[in-house]
């Protein structure tokens, strides 16, 4: 249960539209983190079309890379995208979220720097982070990576991204994704919604419904995007042949309902799938430390679902 005297805050703090260079600066803010965890990284790139794309990489332990891979050895990778409505945040500002994801999983993870909107709207983030996997998958980068031990994995627009990419690559047959996490993602197309999530929790938690048609309109191109399910994944007619999936939603999240329906849709297409509904979260609890109970919880959960052979 979530205090009254949280509740009041909550209210106060979950208001407005989005002004997107206000929010840029707020989110930009992480990049002060005093408990900035240090963890060997890599910066290094790859390229959409002749646009270089930035990614990190983040090693769980100075054992997992020292520059000069083993002979043969292939390793386990996340292939990360972060979250922010398309329009905010960055790899620096998830350092720490995915420094303890290298640590936590024992994972090396990739966050990726897509580009984002309203400078470059639909399909360039989305292209941005395909052409990452696709690098990643195709052995294009120092690292070797095991294909069959790579997770795509998002949270919120990254949770989207993910997604997409997933269902892009199932489509083209470029590569073929395994795993997918997808942390309490957005892959609906409009917030005015029927959803009991965006009717109880669109107005008083952080995330708002108002908000999140804001970053929909800064995200969209044209109206026409929304009908796309690279865009809106949940509107894929044929969810078939999909990576086994992981689905971590928030309680009061207004996204919750969306993301556990787009598991629902992929079992129902035949493909594995968990859903785990986090207990009084709220949107955006993943970038909290790992002290924070919902973290630690998420994490386990992770680690099982990597594990499971």
């Amino acid at each position: 249960m979530i205090s009254k005297t949280m509740q009041t805050i909550l209210h106060a703090l979950s208001y407005g539209n989005i002004e997107v260079e206000a929010s840029r600066r707020l989110a930009d803010i992480k990049r002060l983190d005093a408990m900035r965890i240090f963890v060997k990284k890599l910066d290094t790139k790859v390229y959409n079309g002749t646009y270089e794309v930035p990614v990190r990489l983040y090693f769980p332990s100075e054992e997992a890379i020292s520059g000069k891979p083993v002979e043969g050895e292939k390793y386990p990778v996340l292939l990360f995208f972060h979250g922010g409505g398309w329009v905010t945040e960055s790899v620096e500002n998830y350092d720490r979220v995915c420094s303890r994801m290298a640590q936590s999983t024992g994972h090396i993870v990739m966050s990726v720097e897509y580009r984002l909107a309203p400078e470059y709207r639909f399909p360039v983030p989305l292209e941005d982070c395909y052409a990452a996997a696709k690098a990643l998958y195709m052995g294009h980068l120092v690292l070797p990576a095991d294909p069959d031990r790579i997770t795509i994995i998002g949270d919120s627009a990254g949770g989207n991204l993910a997604a997409a990419v997933c269902l892009k690559a199932r489509d083209t047959g470029d590569f073929a994704p395994k795993k997918q996490i997808l942390i309490y993602p957005a892959v609906n197309n409009c917030y005015k919604s029927p959803y009991k999530s965006v009717q109880e929790n669109g107005q008083d938690y952080l995330l708002t419904a108002v908000k999140m048609e804001d970053y929909l309109k800064l995200y969209e191109s044209s109206t026409e995007d929304r009908q796309n399910p690279y865009f809106a994944p949940i509107l894929a007619k044929d969810l078939s042949h999909m990576p086994e999936t992981l689905i971590l939603t928030a309680e009061f999240d207004p996204l919750r309902d969306e993301g556990e329906e787009y598991g629902k849709r992929l079992k129902e297409a035949g493909n594995y799938v968990e859903i785990h509904r986090i207990p009084d979260a709220l949107h955006g609890y993943f970038a909290l430390g790992i002290r924070f109970l919902h973290v630690q919880e998420s994490f386990e959960i992770m680690n099982c679902f990597l594990n499971k052979s």
